[in-house]
């Protein structure tokens, strides 16, 4: 094994490091006692519960929920906000129009609405998706807009100069300019989707991972618990791979 192969080797192990170390102590401080089985329970006994209920489709479906959920708020607040924050980059008549107003919803906790929701929504699908829609729809307008207006004068003035479009200028110029910070803004929005969903989820539902975790809560069942939470830690950590993979495909050129 050569030097790069080892070095590449390394890059892929080292991440997997510290949740090792974590499971390696997990399992002793639970094996031995130190840690209470009704405070933390082990890890074969969240494996069990893993099995069991893969075996019912009960945790297959709830996954499924929960992701659909996920990805239907994404797209509608991430879409909304990506088309708000192109436009307020491109035209300054309707960044002076929507921005102030953007910036003062912003800055209302999206989780707070919560009770407002459950009011307007009740406890369906639709408000859950309004919650997460509403959580990621700042952060990719905030990165989108500052993309689009970081992009270096001068290398519009070239496209000008060798005769783009607006269209040419904006596909060939602005947008690869701009989808550095855009990517930055998805992934960020990523972690505020699954958040929002674990508290959306948590509060009012009859279904989903949350909903499991808190139906285990009232008998008590801490595996469950303890895999909802890794579930949602995975999904997290899925999802953000997919953004990077997309990050790296989009900007090769970089």
């Amino acid at each position: 094994m050569n030097e790069k192969e080892r070095s590449r080797y390394l890059l892929k192990v080292i991440p997997w490091i510290i949740p090792l170390l974590l499971l390696i102590f997990w399992q002793i401080f639970t094996a031995n006692g130190f840690i209470p089985s009704n405070v933390f329970p082990k890890p074969s006994d969240v494996i069990q519960a893993f099995i069991e209920l893969m075996k019912n489709g009960e945790l297959e479906s709830n996954i499924g929920i929960s992701a659909g959920r996920a990805i239907i708020g994404f797209l509608i607040g991430g879409g909304i906000g990506f088309i708000f924050g192109l436009f307020n980059g491109l035209f300054k008549g309707f960044y002076w129009f929507t921005d102030s107003s953007i910036q003062m919803l912003r800055n209302i906790p999206h989780l707070a609405v919560l009770p407002l929701v459950i009011v307007w929504f009740g406890v369906g699908e639709t408000g859950k998706v309004f919650l997460v829609a509403l959580g990621v729809l700042f952060p990719i307008y905030i990165n989108t807009l500052h993309g689009i207006r970081s992009v270096d004068p001068k290398l519009i003035e070239m496209g000008r100069v060798y005769g783009l479009n607006r269209f040419a200028l904006f596909t060939n110029i602005i947008l690869p300019g701009a989808l550095s910070s855009i990517f930055v803004g998805i992934r960020y929005a990523l972690g505020v989707m699954w958040l929002t969903l674990i508290v959306a989820e948590t509060v009012a539902t009859n279904s989903g991972i949350g909903y499991m975790a808190m139906n285990a809560r009232d008998f008590m069942q801490m595996n469950i618990i303890v895999l909802s939470i890794i579930i949602y830690a995975l999904l997290g950590k899925i999802s953000d791979l997919i953004a990077k993979l997309l990050e790296q495909l989009f900007l090769k050129w970089e």
